[in-house]
């Protein structure tokens, strides 16, 4: 039968009022009188109703959060960011995952709402006024990550079109002329929400332009690998393949490997995340890295903030910096 605050109340011959400003570390009661509630709550093995708390303070105390998937390793360190700034600030999460399809991402969000939760850190692939709307009719806080959708909810990202841009730049201070551009999602353009792979795309045809380096092969298919198959990669025109996340890098450098072509005298390789596992990758992976932990944690911290005080904390643009690792 579980143990209730009346029932702590009763054996330490205190009201139910003085428990609850025990057990939830409020003033209002002598450290002699707390010591001794928390001790018969610890002896008689207390667990909160957490039903009967969220009916009394209106919130359940969880979080709702809608990822693509945790394949990438930036998404797996995005979570486990997340996970621990909600439980710090007494909060617990449900993780849904939508693997990129709009309407499994709808599912999710009814999910998470039917839950009640108190809000929700969305990455979305959903865009458009009919999803803003649709969001809105459900009165509930809502921040988003990396894919924009609109002034409506609050959003955490970083500067990615000229963090792109940047990369660029450090390429052909290098040395390169001769460009490819590896980013299958932006096949999806007009059909998915890809701001964050586009915004990246736009910085990195900016920095071709104002570098004056020819024009770029671009690849946006599935199987970009094959499209490497017949290009000429030779050192006297040394190629950098610039790909919009380091997985697609990793593919490319192994590529590279079973070709024999050399890394970077005949072909450079640049990506875009500075996941945790390139420390075991050879050459070191020269990349853009970004604080994804801190991305987290601020969603959490705004998010937190809206359901208790009615307020976003509004998030300037996160930094970047570029990682000069042996593949440029």
């Amino acid at each position: 039968m579980r143990v209730t605050i009346k029932d702590i109340a009763a054996i330490c011959g205190v009201s139910a009022g003085t428990v609850d400003r025990a057990l939830n570390n409020r003033s209002g009661i002598s450290k002699k009188t707390r010591n001794k509630v928390l001790k018969v709550a610890e002896e008689m093995n207390y667990q909160p109703d957490y039903t009967a708390r969220s009916l009394v303070m209106g919130r359940t105390m969880t979080l709702g959060i809608v990822l693509f998937d945790l394949y990438n390793r930036s998404f797996a360190q995005l979570m486990n960011a997340i996970e621990r700034k909600a439980r710090e600030l007494g909060y617990f999460v449900y993780i849904t995952l939508t693997d990129k399809n709009p309407e499994n991402e709808r599912v999710c969000i009814e999910y998470l709402i039917n839950r009640k939760v108190d809000g929700i850190i969305l990455f979305t692939v959903n865009e458009g006024e009919k999803f803003n709307a649709y969001l809105s009719k459900f009165h509930t806080p809502i921040v988003t990550i990396f894919n924009y959708i609109s002034r409506d909810w609050e959003y955490v990202g970083i500067h990615e079109r000229q963090a792109m841009k940047e990369a660029v730049d450090y390429i052909i201070s290098n040395g390169y002329k001769r460009f490819i551009y590896i980013s299958p999602p932006l096949a999806y353009e007009g059909k998915s929400n890809i701001y964050t792979q586009k915004e990246r795309f736009i910085g990195f045809m900016e920095g071709i332009r104002e570098g004056s380096a020819s024009e770029p092969l671009v690849i946006k298919v599935p199987n970009y690998l094959e499209k490497l198959e017949d290009y000429s990669f030779e050192p006297a025109k040394k190629t950098a393949i610039v790909c919009s996340t380091d997985l697609y890098a990793l593919e490319v450098i192994n590529f590279l490997k079973e070709k024999d072509i050399p890394i970077p005298e005949s072909a450079g390789v640049m990506g875009f995340d500075d996941i945790d596992m390139l420390k075991y990758i050879s050459p070191r992976l020269t990349t853009v890295k970004y604080p994804i932990a801190e991305i987290g944690e601020k969603a959490v911290e705004s998010i937190v903030n809206k359901i208790e005080k009615d307020a976003y904390i509004s998030i300037s643009l996160l930094g970047y910096e570029i990682i000069k690792g042996e593949s440029i």
